[in-house]
């Protein structure tokens, strides 16, 4: 969900330039498994391995360009994104306008949410990590594989996903910074596009919203738990049905 209602009319270049701070190097590391190894005919419910979490694509530099292979990368803090003092002093809307405007257009996504929505959507996630997410293309749709452990969630294509399991890489990983939920009750959540030949920041931004809103939405959250409590029965007619999208 973009956080329209905490955005303030015009955000300065000078706030932009005084609240975010530079990132810090970022560091390669050995190839691993993305993805649990998930068993998408009978999904059961079973903890995914943290380690997962390790080596999504977490920050880059302000100036950073996107190859067309990728190298996992080390998670990036928070203060190595932007100022935290300078952040302190900030009311909510005007924090989170300046985190939207800052990651507009550069293959990342910059959104928030109120405090009390991240602590539902971490609950309900903790017992279903796993969700299919059709997405509308031309005249038919691509179906992306989400697998979610807060407070990271990485997408990848489900037919990736079939050929290649946990070594399939992510298309687009998303990260939620919990450090003013309580001062400011508010997340700040950054997307970052691995992929861009996969996805466009406006595809990245609608399976962001799509997603949150089936963990979020308590009718669509009913399919979620289908998919991974009660896998005979799940239909994948239903979310199509949900999601307005044609039946092919």
């Amino acid at each position: 969900m973009r956080s329209s209602s905490l955005r303030t009319l015009s955000t300065t270049a000078g706030s932009v330039k005084t609240l975010l701070a530079s990132a810090s190097p970022v560091v390669r590391q050995s190839s691993r498994s993305y993805f649990a190894n998930v068993n998408l005919e009978k999904l059961q419910k079973e903890a995914i391995p943290r380690n997962f979490l390790k080596w999504s694509s977490l920050g880059f530099f302000r100036t950073s360009r996107f190859a067309t292979g990728f190298a996992p990368l080390q998670p990036k803090p928070l203060d190595s994104i932007i100022d935290m003092e300078r952040a302190k002093d900030r009311s909510p809307e005007d924090l989170a306008s300046i985190w939207d405007d800052y990651h507009l257009g550069r293959g990342h996504i910059g959104v928030s949410m109120k405090a009390k929505l991240y602590h539902l959507l971490e609950r309900r996630a903790a017992d279903c990590r796993h969700f299919v997410i059709p997405m509308w293309r031309g005249s038919g749709y691509t179906t992306m594989f989400v697998q979610v452990q807060m407070p990271h969630i990485l997408f990848t294509g489900l037919e990736d996903y079939k050929a290649r399991g946990t070594q399939a890489a992510p298309y687009f990983t998303v990260s939620y910074y919990k450090e003013f939920a309580e001062s400011k009750d508010l997340v700040l959540i950054r997307g970052d596009i691995v992929f861009t030949s996969k996805l466009t920041d406006q595809e990245a931004e609608w399976l962001l919203e799509t997603t949150q809103s089936f963990y979020l939405n308590d009718v669509r959250y009913k399919l979620v738990e289908r998919f991974n409590r009660q896998t005979c029965d799940f239909e994948f007619k239903d979310v199509l049905q949900a999601l307005e999208i044609p039946i092919l």
